[in-house]
This record gives C-alpha cells, sequence and structure tokens, in this order.
C-alpha cells in the first residue's frame, strides 16, 4: 500500500529562485556599474566614436547571450557534461596554445589572452575554469579508488594542473593561474584528497609562490607595491593608490551613483578589474557589502546544493558545485582584495558584475549547471515523496 509523504514536498519548486534572484542582482548592479565606471572613458574614445554607451551596450548583449546558452545548458543533463569533460578539458589546453602562438593570439597591457573573433575577442582563459571544475570532478571520481595514492592518484593530476599553469603564466595570467589551481586542489581535497598530501602542498606553497614573484619583474614590483603602494604612487603604484582613495572617498554611503572621480581616467580599467572601487567611492561600504554577502550567498547556497546532491548519491554533481563554489569564492577574494590593498594587484574580473564577454558567457553558463543540479535535487525529492 503507498503512503503519501508531506504533500509540500510535492510542491517543491523546480529550481532555487532565490540562486537565480541573486545572480540577477549581481547581473543589474554589474551592468549599472559597467555603465556608470565606464561612461567617460567611452565618451573619450575616438577609438570607440566617442559613444559614452558603447560598454553599457556590449555588456547587455553579452547577457542576453548569456541568458540564451544558461538555458540550453540547463536543459542538458548532469551526466553529459560528466561524460565529455575529458574531451572539453583538451580543447580548453589546445586553445592556451593557439592563444600563444604570434599573430593569432591578441595582445594588449604586455598580455596576450584573447583570440579575436571578429566583433568580440575570446579569452581561452575564462572557459578553461569551467571546464577544469568538470575535468577534475570526473577525475575524482574515475580514480575514486587511487585518488588518496600519490603514484597513481595524486601526481597525474597533479601534472596536467602544472601544465595549464605554466600555460596561463606564459600569457601571462597569473590571476587565472591561481584560480583554476586553487579551485582544482580545493576539489581535490573534497574528493578524498589526503591531508598528508594536502599539507605537504601547503608547506610547497611559499617557496614556489617566492619563485612565481622574484622570476618576473612585473609580478615583483607589483609585490613592492602592496608592501607600500604610496612609495611610488604617480608610477607603480598609481592603480592601487587610486583604489584605496576611491574607497576611501566613498566612506559609509558613497557619494552617488555617476559621482566617482577615479574613474575619469585615474583608475586604470575602472570598468573591469577595478569595478569595486568604483562600486566603494558611489555606494560606500555598504555597497561593497552587498556585493560581498550576494556572492556569499551564491557560495554558500552552491555548496547546499553540493550536500543535497550527495544524500542523492549524485557525485559528479556534488563535486562539481562545490567546484563551482570554490571558483566563484577564490575569484571574488581576488578582485575584491586587490581593490582594498589585501592582496597583490591582480588582472581579473568580478563575475556577473565586471565586463567581458567571455567571462560573463561562462559564468552564467557555470550558474545554469549549478541551477540543473539543483532541478535534479528536487526533481528527486519528489520521487522520494512516496513510499512503499
Amino acid at each position: 500500500m503507498k503512503i503519501f509523504t508531506a504533500q509540500t514536498n510535492y510542491n517543491l519548486p523546480t529550481c532555487d529562485y532565490n540562486l537565480i534572484w541573486a545572480t540577477l542582482a549581481l547581473l543589474g548592479i554589474g551592468l549599472v556599474m559597467v555603465y556608470s565606471s565606464s561612461i567617460a572613458l567611452a565618451a573619450a574614445s575616438s577609438a570607440l566614436d566617442h559613444q559614452s554607451h558603447h560598454y553599457l551596450l556590449r555588456q547587455a548583449v553579452f547577457m542576453l547571450i548569456g541568458f540564451f546558452t544558461g538555458y540550453i545548458c540547463f536543459l542538458i543533463p548532469v551526466y553529459f557534461w560528466q561524460k565529455i569533460a575529458p574531451t572539453l578539458f583538451i580543447i580548453g589546453v589546445i586553445l592556451l596554445i593557439i592563444v600563444l602562438i604570434p599573430g593569432v593570439g591578441k595582445e594588449a597591457g604586455g598580455s596576450q589572452r584573447w583570440i579575436p573573433l571578429g566583433i568580440i575577442n575570446f579569452q581561452p582563459s575564462e572557459l578553461v575554469k569551467l571546464f577544469t571544475v568538470m575535468y577534475v570532478s570526473d577525475y575524482v571520481l574515475r580514480k575514486s579508488k587511487q585518488i588518496r595514492t600519490i603514484i597513481k592518484g595524486f601526481l597525474p593530476i597533479l601534472a596536467v594542473i602544472v601544465l595549464t599553469a605554466y600555460l596561463l603564466l606564459q600569457q601571462p595570467d597569473f590571476g587565472a593561474s591561481a584560480v583554476i589551481v586553487g579551485t582544482a586542489l580545493g576539489i581535490l581535497f573534497l574528493g578524498g584528497l589526503t591531508y598528508k598530501i594536502f599539507i605537504s602542498l601547503i608547506f610547497l606553497a611559499p617557496p614556489i609562490i617566492y619563485y612565481l614573484i622574484t622570476s618576473a619583474a612585473y609580478r615583483l614590483v607589483r609585490w613592492q607595491v602592496f608592501l607600500d603602494p604610496y612609495a611610488d604612487r604617480y608610477h607603480s603604484g598609481w592603480q592601487l593608490t587610486n583604489s584605496l582613495q576611491a574607497l576611501g572617498r566613498g566612506e559609509i554611503f558613497g557619494s552617488g551613483l555617476g559621482a566617482s572621480i577615479a574613474k575619469l581616467h585615474y583608475l586604470p580599467e575602472p570598468h573591469t578589474d577595478h569595478i569595486v572601487a568604483v562600486i566603494g567611492e558611489e555606494f560606500g561600504l555598504f555597497g561593497v557589502t552587498i556585493i560581498i554577502m550576494l556572492f556569499g550567498y551564491l557560495v554558500v547556497r552552491m555548496f547546499g546544493i553540493a550536500k543535497e546532491s550527495i544524500q542523492n548519491k549524485k557525485h559528479f554533481s556534488s563535486l562539481m558545485a562545490q567546484g563551482v563554489a570554490i571558483w566563484f569564492a577564490i575569484q571574488g577574494v581576488i578582485n575584491i582584495g586587490s581593490a582594498i590593498g589585501f592582496i597583490p594587484p591582480k588582472g581579473i574580473t568580478l563575475p556577473f558584475v565586471s565586463y567581458g564577454g567571455t567571462g560573463m558567457l561562462v559564468n552564467m553558463v557555470a550558474i545554469a549547471i549549478i541551477l540543473r543540479i539543483d532541478h535534479d535535487n528536487r526533481k528527486n525529492m519528489r520521487g522520494q515523496s512516496y513510499k512503499i
């Protein structure tokens, strides 16, 4: 005889609408702040025909494409991503090699990170972040019986991570490299990596970081700026000192939308890497806190979805959700931390908020996959609402 459980289980929504609203809030804030932070930059650019709304229109188009692509990805079962994860990762690595080919990759600001595709510049490193989450999650499950061993479990995936980081450092893109390495190691740890290996990595990290800092002149300069940004405030410290001054002018509630001074050619890349400084100047500590709270909710909720996936014995989905959460958390900390002088300056965007086509598209696809994971969890809960 069938026994019905509480009818409330049957009426569960098909996905987490709070997660959707939090994402939409970040997208909305980002759209407004991209326009506010870029209006002076675009108006002064003859290459853009002095169109002050140039970046706003492009960001809006990127968002629309992201919504459409995200919806398509939401319809795709999660097991499909697990099936093609190794192939996607290989494609990502090939793209990282292609972008380094002279004449193919586009160089800007001393870095060769983009592949020109007509009206847009494609950035492979953004795509590799998502592919890394998929591949490492799949690797942990395929090597579940060997993941705690060094030779057969850890070293093969470590070699893959090192290769990916090396290719990114050749661009150079230290920020993306840090995000991908941190995300991969986080998934490995949650997937069963032994404490001994993890602690060994912690002890190895300082000399590796020291080598990376001292092996490139620009990274050494950034470290020195981090230690004392006002020592050379009109040259190497210009970026960080103007960011700190913008945040200081904003105080608690800011100077008001559109009233930022730093975006008037004082702050480099105000609509991408340093958008938080403009938010802080125009909306103060209150505005920055809202951004942090929204990101915090996304990360916490994704870990909650991962926990539900474990309960439903969907281990790939669980690792995927945790991987995306770690990715967003690391990237958010790096971007905001750079703006406030908490960590050395890094050229990395804030997901959903900063201007950028490839990043926007990939971030929205990642959220769509998380929503699909949550949808499957709720569907499974509906199935459990009937018991024999």
